[in-house]
């Protein structure tokens, strides 16, 4: 049993008596953050502010391209803002809105998913941000925010996050409780040294996206794909005999925009098959162990923007029924349902163990992993997805409709030529990674011992990656 001895006085000072917030680990982490110099975020911001106008809502069109970002909660990653699947707004609407949003702007997440927080970069720009989001706007003669964006993300800051949050169903933090931040304040040498980190991670990321983008306009190109759009019609005629053969009738299903997919694939001069023909689906099970401990990997676990695997740690016992699958380094898994319909990778490691709203697949044919990998995550074939869905609220496809896809059998050269960029694309992303849990973990020992122990850490770990 954990217990702690907190003072009255300690009780007054904090207006908080439920004892979650007195737990162990909290106390132990605001001691050694109270052991530094440190000030209160609220002393290091020019301002810290939120979307706030409800009324405001009432004039928002999103858009698929505009003038504007509209960034919301599942935008905000660690350190970075995702744009893969990017909402916009038209300038008009934009100058209306009271929130715009500047470079080195701090954007920390104040509702459901706590604990991540992100900087505005010149690639986010011009944009503004929902009520979920916090906008911190920093004193850059009080602290760097290059430094502070790692703080943030790095243990220290995900426990007073964990902390400060109120609420029990949808935990949320308002924003007197993220003015109350307590942010330790390092030398400028270390902050710009963790500052050098952070951006040669995201100049590594930026690489590893430009070379995916290009993996998919080499597949795009040889389909006559590369400007597809999709375009949705309000009306069209089909015959009653396609709606028989398909056994659907919603309209949705026969869109056009469908066909100048699929017709593209199956017109490409080199041929096409199938998926199913093409791989093999793993459909292997597994006797659970109620003791052991399992990697997990449901469909919110596979990062939409790289493919990055972020798997639970659950013990055998605590499984979900849709636990089904024995992962195997090389497999290709790819989301069922449509709300996470670009959760789509190569698995890079064995030990895994999937859930059943994967399909499986493992090369079995004339197409590498890697070729599938690009289809599957283009534009077009994001879109596609759409059409064989079923349900309303809850909207999924089954195995089946991802088997019997048509895929184009590209020549070997072309294949070699998105396998090395997609390669190439993965081994920079791990090491924009490791790049980031290193400025994690120096902030985290400079906390725990002191600067001079963390910069010789990092110089340790990072003499071999030149930087």
């Amino acid at each position: 049993m954990q217990y702690s001895i907190v003072s009255k006085s300690n009780i007054e000072g904090a207006f908080r008596i439920n004892s979650e917030y007195y737990q162990p680990k909290f106390l132990a982490s605001e001691k050694l953050i109270l052991s530094k110099n440190y000030e209160l975020l609220e002393k290091l911001s020019i301002k810290i502010t939120d979307f706030g106008a409800y009324s405001q809502n009432n004039i928002i069109e999103y858009k698929q391209n505009g003038f504007a970002v509209f960034i919301r909660n599942q935008d905000i990653h660690d350190f970075f803002i995702n744009d893969t699947e990017s909402i916009y707004i038209d300038k008009e609407v934009y100058e209306q809105l009271s929130l715009h949003l500047e470079q080195n702007d701090i954007l920390i997440q104040r509702v459901g998913s706590l604990g991540k927080a992100s900087i505005v970069l010149p690639k986010d720009l011009p944009s503004t941000a929902n009520q979920n989001l916090a906008q911190v706007k920093i004193k850059s003669n009080k602290i760097n925010p290059f430094y502070l964006i790692c703080y943030l993300n790095c243990q220290f800051g995900i426990s007073s996050f964990e902390r400060l949050q109120t609420g029990n169903v949808q935990p949320w933090l308002n924003l007197q409780q993220i003015c109350s931040l307590k942010i330790p304040v390092f030398s400028d040498v270390f902050q710009n040294t963790i500052e050098v980190l952070v951006k040669e991670a995201f100049g590594k990321q930026g690489e590893s996206k430009e070379l995916f983008k290009e993996s998919q306009s080499i597949l795009l190109s040889e389909l006559g794909l590369t400007n597809w759009q999709p375009k949705h019609q309000l009306s069209f005629v089909k015959n009653y005999s396609d709606t028989e053969q398909a056994e659907r009738v919603d309209a949705e299903y026969f869109q056009p925009k469908y066909e100048e997919i699929e017709q593209s694939i199956k017109e490409y001069s080199g041929g096409y098959s199938t998926i199913g023909a093409e791989f093999k689906q793993n459909k292997s099970t597994f006797k659970i162990d109620n003791k052991k401990v399992y990697q997990y990997v449901e469909i919110g676990s596979v990062n939409v923007s790289n493919g990055e695997i972020l798997a639970n740690e659950v013990i055998g016992e605590e499984l979900p029924a849709n636990a089904k699958r024995a992962l195997k380094k090389n497999d290709v898994i790819v989301s069922k349902v449509r709300t996470y319909r670009g959760a789509i990778t190569i698995v890079e490691e064995n030990g895994y163990v999937g859930s059943g709203a994967f399909t499986v697949l493992r090369e079995n044919g004339r197409i590498n992993k890697e070729t599938l990998f690009a289809f599957l995550h283009s534009k077009p074939l994001l879109a596609w997805s759409l059409k064989p869905n079923t349900g309303t609220s809850y909207p999924v496809i089954v195995d089946n409709d991802i088997l019997n896809l048509p895929i184009p059998l590209l020549p070997e050269s072309k294949q070699l030529e998105i396998q090395q960029k997609v390669n190439e694309s993965s081994s920079l992303r791990k090491q924009s990674k490791l790049l980031l849990e290193c400025a994690k973990r120096a902030v985290e020992i400079a906390i725990e011992q002191d600067e001079k122990t963390a910069i010789k850490w990092l110089e340790n770990e990072t003499k071999e990656m030149q930087i």
